[in-house]
């Protein structure tokens, strides 16, 4: 039997979230080498309309963008990615950037070391001269270090709507955090998915093609090889629900029988119930009076607002008052 001493944050997750009522895990494990792939099917497939929007939005408005990063005292910014994961959307901006002969620097910050090194070896290849910054580590402490450096305006990218995956109090909390590691006249540019007709939304988290139930699924598979589980993922099935009420997007993992699951790493057993549940993503929508409202209570000023031709994502820019 497999016993670990110092346990992973995925162990922790684990051993807290399947002892709550009703079960949890986070959406933040989902990205193993597996889910990575997996969630690359799924920007592609067609109902998942988040990825395709604000890649719209990038190319469509990056002059735009490149105006609102250089009006200030000091042109050159450094650009920083918060869980910057493989950087595809931001090379849409990277590479005008460079194109424009823009004075800057490229600070991804991801707390993947491996997916960290692909990115700056990818970079590296394209834009040989791209000044680098890469920081190994979480948001705020990386944040922490640049700011204590600064000699440039910092431009900070929280891209994907992975804001959504933010309870509103925990939303606050992370833009007031970002307020007080930047300095007046700093920007935050955030993707923000925004509330459409729900079967729109529905339908992003329910493809025909079964991609977001592998994904999800994924996450047992995950436990099971990194923590010695025996999940059976077919007795388990994958539920989505959209509340056009509150804005919510909630994806869940359903027992589908009665059951028993082993976790060796943890000498844990699990029992679960037939239909019982576990909560695994909240991804929330939102109106533009909420963003207005989360941007004025976190101490920002919004002043770049750009969207998708459909009208189904914005890309927000907030000044740091």
């Amino acid at each position: 039997m497999l016993h670990v001493s110092s346990p992973s944050p995925l162990a922790q997750e684990v051993q807290a979230g399947l002892a709550k009522m009703p079960k949890r895990l986070s959406s933040r494990f989902f990205y193993d080498a597996e889910g990575s792939r997996i969630f690359q099917e799924i920007m592609h497939s067609p109902e998942y309309y988040l990825t395709r929007s604000e890649f719209e939005i990038l190319e469509t408005y990056k002059a735009n963008l490149l105006r609102m990063f250089t009006q200030s005292e000091h042109r050159s910014f450094d650009l920083v990615e918060l869980g910057a994961g493989d950087g595809l959307k931001t090379k849409i901006l990277l590479g005008f950037f460079v194109d424009q002969r823009v004075d800057f620097a490229y600070a991804p910050i991801d707390i993947s070391a491996d997916a960290l090194d692909g990115l700056i070896a990818d970079v590296s290849e394209q834009w040989p001269h791209l000044q680098l910054k890469p920081q190994h580590d979480d948001y705020f402490n990386s944040l922490q270090q640049l700011s204590a450096n600064a000699k440039s305006r910092r431009i900070v990218l929280f891209l994907g709507s992975n804001i959504g995956n933010f309870t509103p109090d925990e939303a606050l909390d992370f833009y007031r955090q970002l307020h007080d590691r930047l300095l007046p006249g700093d920007l935050v540019l955030t993707g923000f998915d925004l509330q459409k007709h729900p079967a729109v939304i529905h339908a992003a988290y329910n493809d025909q093609q079964g991609l977001t139930k592998a994904f999800n699924l994924n996450l047992l598979r995950r436990i099971n090889r990194e923590l010695d589980a025996n999940f059976n993922l077919d007795a388990f099935d994958h539920y989505e629900t959209y509340s056009p009420e509150t804005g919510e997007a909630r994806s869940y993992l359903v027992s589908q029988k009665q059951q028993v699951v082993s976790i060796g790493a943890l000498d844990l057993i699990v029992s679960f119930q037939e239909g019982e549940i576990i909560h695994t993503e909240i991804s929330r929508k939102f109106t533009r009076s909420q963003i207005e409202q989360l941007a004025t209570q976190a101490g920002f000023t919004l002043n770049g607002w750009f969207m998708d031709s459909k009208g189904y994502f914005a890309d927000v820019v907030f000044t740091r008052n």
